[in-house]
Protein backbone atom coordinates (compact mmCIF):
# COMPACT_ATOMS: atom_id res chain seq x y z
CA UNK A 1 0.00 0.00 0.00
CA UNK A 2 1.20 3.47 -0.90
CA UNK A 3 0.71 6.46 1.39
CA UNK A 4 1.90 10.04 1.64
CA UNK A 5 2.50 13.17 -0.39
CA UNK A 6 5.94 14.08 -1.73
CA UNK A 7 7.19 16.98 -3.84
CA UNK A 8 9.84 16.16 -6.45
CA UNK A 9 11.30 17.66 -9.62
CA UNK A 10 11.70 16.16 -13.08
CA UNK A 11 15.26 16.03 -14.36
CA UNK A 12 16.30 17.11 -17.86
CA UNK A 13 15.36 13.64 -19.19
CA UNK A 14 11.79 13.78 -17.78
CA UNK A 15 12.57 11.38 -14.93
CA UNK A 16 11.83 11.66 -11.24
CA UNK A 17 13.06 9.76 -8.22
CA UNK A 18 10.49 7.85 -6.25
CA UNK A 19 10.33 8.70 -2.55
CA UNK A 20 12.65 6.58 -0.40
CA UNK A 21 9.73 4.93 1.42
CA UNK A 22 8.31 3.79 -1.92
CA UNK A 23 11.67 2.46 -3.08
CA UNK A 24 11.93 0.39 0.11
CA UNK A 25 8.52 -1.17 -0.54
CA UNK A 26 9.43 -1.91 -4.16
CA UNK A 27 12.48 -3.90 -3.05
CA UNK A 28 10.13 -6.23 -1.17
CA UNK A 29 7.86 -6.86 -4.16
CA UNK A 30 8.17 -10.15 -6.03
CA UNK A 31 7.22 -8.56 -9.35
CA UNK A 32 9.01 -5.31 -10.11
CA UNK A 33 7.19 -4.22 -13.26
CA UNK A 34 5.11 -1.08 -13.08
CA UNK A 35 2.59 0.50 -15.42
CA UNK A 36 1.96 4.19 -15.90
CA UNK A 37 -1.14 5.54 -17.61
CA UNK A 38 -3.61 8.40 -17.82
CA UNK A 39 -5.35 8.93 -14.52
CA UNK A 40 -8.43 10.85 -13.53
CA UNK A 41 -8.69 14.57 -12.77
CA UNK A 42 -5.56 15.14 -14.86
CA UNK A 43 -3.05 13.08 -12.91
CA UNK A 44 -1.11 9.98 -13.91
CA UNK A 45 -1.64 6.56 -12.33
CA UNK A 46 1.27 4.29 -11.50
CA UNK A 47 0.41 0.66 -10.68
CA UNK A 48 2.46 -2.31 -9.56
CA UNK A 49 2.20 -5.32 -11.87
CA UNK A 50 -0.18 -7.22 -9.56
CA UNK A 51 -2.64 -4.35 -9.23
CA UNK A 52 -2.38 -3.57 -12.96
CA UNK A 53 -3.23 -7.16 -13.88
CA UNK A 54 -6.23 -7.27 -11.53
CA UNK A 55 -7.58 -3.95 -12.75
CA UNK A 56 -6.96 -4.85 -16.40
CA UNK A 57 -8.97 -8.01 -15.95
CA UNK A 58 -11.93 -6.01 -14.59
CA UNK A 59 -11.71 -3.49 -17.44
CA UNK A 60 -11.51 -6.21 -20.09
CA UNK A 61 -14.78 -7.57 -18.69
CA UNK A 62 -16.55 -4.33 -19.62
CA UNK A 63 -18.70 -5.02 -22.67
CA UNK A 64 -17.16 -3.67 -25.87
CA UNK A 65 -20.71 -3.11 -27.15
CA UNK A 66 -21.10 -0.20 -24.73
CA UNK A 67 -19.72 3.03 -26.16
CA UNK A 68 -18.69 4.41 -22.77
CA UNK A 69 -16.72 1.24 -21.98
CA UNK A 70 -14.99 1.28 -25.38
CA UNK A 71 -14.03 4.93 -25.02
CA UNK A 72 -12.69 4.56 -21.51
CA UNK A 73 -10.68 1.43 -22.33
CA UNK A 74 -9.22 3.01 -25.46
CA UNK A 75 -7.97 6.06 -23.59
CA UNK A 76 -6.85 4.11 -20.55
CA UNK A 77 -4.96 1.29 -22.28
CA UNK A 78 -3.60 3.36 -25.16
CA UNK A 79 -1.99 5.66 -22.60
CA UNK A 80 -0.42 2.82 -20.66
CA UNK A 81 3.22 1.91 -20.76
CA UNK A 82 5.17 -0.74 -18.92
CA UNK A 83 8.06 0.96 -17.19
CA UNK A 84 11.17 0.03 -15.33
CA UNK A 85 12.39 1.73 -12.24
CA UNK A 86 16.12 2.17 -12.67
CA UNK A 87 18.73 1.34 -10.03
CA UNK A 88 18.50 4.86 -8.61
CA UNK A 89 14.71 4.67 -8.23
CA UNK A 90 13.95 6.91 -11.20
CA UNK A 91 10.91 6.71 -13.45
CA UNK A 92 10.63 8.21 -16.93
CA UNK A 93 7.41 10.02 -17.89
CA UNK A 94 6.67 9.69 -21.63
CA UNK A 95 6.00 13.00 -23.38
CA UNK A 96 2.36 12.19 -24.25
CA UNK A 97 1.62 11.50 -20.56
CA UNK A 98 3.50 14.61 -19.51
CA UNK A 99 1.34 16.59 -21.93
CA UNK A 100 -1.88 14.90 -20.75
CA UNK A 101 -1.15 15.70 -17.10
CA UNK A 102 0.26 19.17 -17.90
CA UNK A 103 3.37 18.31 -15.91
CA UNK A 104 6.06 20.90 -16.24
CA UNK A 105 8.94 20.47 -13.81
CA UNK A 106 7.65 20.22 -10.24
CA UNK A 107 5.47 17.24 -9.41
CA UNK A 108 3.64 15.85 -6.43
CA UNK A 109 3.74 12.10 -5.87
CA UNK A 110 0.74 10.89 -3.91
CA UNK A 111 0.29 7.43 -2.43
CA UNK A 112 -3.38 6.45 -2.76
CA UNK A 113 -3.57 2.95 -1.33
CA UNK A 114 -3.25 0.59 -4.30
CA UNK A 115 -1.76 3.15 -6.69
CA UNK A 116 0.62 6.06 -6.90
CA UNK A 117 -0.59 9.28 -8.50
CA UNK A 118 1.71 11.78 -10.17
CA UNK A 119 0.47 15.36 -10.42
CA UNK A 120 1.78 18.62 -11.75
CA UNK A 121 2.41 20.59 -8.56
CA UNK A 122 0.09 23.47 -9.49
CA UNK A 123 -2.73 21.09 -10.49
CA UNK A 124 -2.38 19.14 -7.24
CA UNK A 125 -2.55 22.36 -5.23
CA UNK A 126 -5.71 23.37 -7.11
CA UNK A 127 -7.28 19.93 -6.63
CA UNK A 128 -6.38 19.92 -2.95
CA UNK A 129 -7.77 23.42 -2.31
CA UNK A 130 -11.04 22.59 -4.07
CA UNK A 131 -11.55 19.27 -2.33
CA UNK A 132 -10.28 19.75 1.21
CA UNK A 133 -13.37 21.78 2.13
CA UNK A 134 -15.56 18.79 1.20
CA UNK A 135 -13.50 16.21 3.08
CA UNK A 136 -15.90 15.95 6.06
CA UNK A 137 -18.99 15.73 3.83
CA UNK A 138 -17.32 13.10 1.62
CA UNK A 139 -16.49 11.03 4.70
CA UNK A 140 -20.12 11.22 5.82
CA UNK A 141 -21.41 10.15 2.41
CA UNK A 142 -18.91 7.33 1.93
CA UNK A 143 -18.91 5.85 5.43
CA UNK A 144 -22.44 6.27 6.77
Amino acid sequence: MWYGEYIHTLDSKDRFVLPAKFREKIKALEKRKFYITRGLEGCLFLFSQDIWEALSEKLRAVSFTKQEGRSFNRLYFSGAQEIEIDSQGRIFIPSYLKEFSQIKREIVIVGVGDRIEIWDKARWKEFYQENKKNFDRQAENLFE
